[in-house]
């Protein structure tokens, strides 16, 4: 059996930097308390690690205390529940990913002015609910060119396309090429999508085509780790999402002769390192 590693595999660049800022807090903090406000990534085993160094995760800026620290994760915050937090007198380190923080400034920049805004992404994520609260004249966030169809939107109306930043590229650019082709809508699209995303999920797609079975590794709750799933799908290989190598059928692998793995971009590389560790035993 032959293993092949997409070299894009594991943390991105957002996410590097946000645990780098975590770790270095850790180091000069000095005894004061840590926060984060919800998961600084999506990857449990790596939420495991941090809460056993003592860092508290807190669901409302209520629950920070004055004068203890507070770290904004990778995925951001909304405008409001920043205000909130600096409204506590606590001490804020920013770790928002620079792409996700560029998008939140990008719509509040060109959502301000009477255009309402529609977001490609999953209504649901952290991400996606700091990016809307930039746009101040309405919203409508959606996942399908179907559920922007059933939105309904008004000829003559201005509006703003944007997407969460892990979204597939070429879906988010047929859903522009679509609102543009109708000649009767004034929409602006903003270039929100990461270049690592796209980057990452092309090579999962090119590696999808050269081996019989594909490994995804990364959190069941992180939302790219799941597209970076569903673009291998789409290619008709056979695939597993797994969080660990405890989650991978190792016996019903054996038959396959190449094996692709990638992982998502909050998957940390110790955890990649033991499904190759895995597949490599048999």
């Amino acid at each position: 059996m032959e293993v092949v590693l997409a070299e894009t595999a594991g943390f991105c660049m957002g996410v590097d930097l946000a645990l780098r800022r975590l770790d270095k807090l850790i180091l000069s903090a000095e005894g004061c308390p840590i926060y984060i406000l919800g998961p600084i990534i999506h990857n449990p085993q790596v939420l495991k690690r941090y809460a056993e160094k003592g860092v508290v995760m807190a669901t409302d800026p209520s629950e920070v205390p004055a004068g203890a620290f507070v770290v904004i994760r990778a995925h951001g915050i909304t405008r409001q529940v920043e205000e909130a937090l600096r409204a506590r007198r606590v001490k804020i380190k920013d770790a928002t990913c620079p792409r996700v923080k560029k998008a939140q400034l990008l719509i509040g920049r060109h959502a301000d002015d009477g255009s309402e805004l529609l977001l490609y992404g999953e209504a649901d994520h952290p991400e996606v609910a700091g990016l809307v609260s930039y746009a101040r004249n309405g919203y409508f966030v959606f996942d399908s060119e179907e559920a922007l169809a059933a939105h309904g939107l008004v000829p003559g109306k201005r509006y703003v396309l944007a997407a969460q930043t892990t979204q597939d590229r070429v879906h988010f650019e047929r859903i522009a090429a679509g609102l543009k082709e109708r000649g009767d809508l004034d929409v602006t699209v903003l270039e929100t999508i990461c270049d690592a995303t796209k980057l990452r999920q092309a090579e999962a797609k090119e590696l999808a085509r050269k081996v019989d079975f594909m490994v995804v590794v990364g959190g069941y709750n992180s939302g790219n780790t799941r597209r970076l799933a569903q673009v291998v799908s789409d290619q008709g290989t056979p695939c597993r999402h797994v969080e660990t190598v405890d989650d991978l059928p190792l016996e019903d692998l054996a038959g396959y002769a190449r094996i692709g793995v990638t992982a998502g971009a909050s998957t940390p590389r110790s955890l990649i390192e033991k499904v190759l560790d895995g597949l490599a035993a048999l």
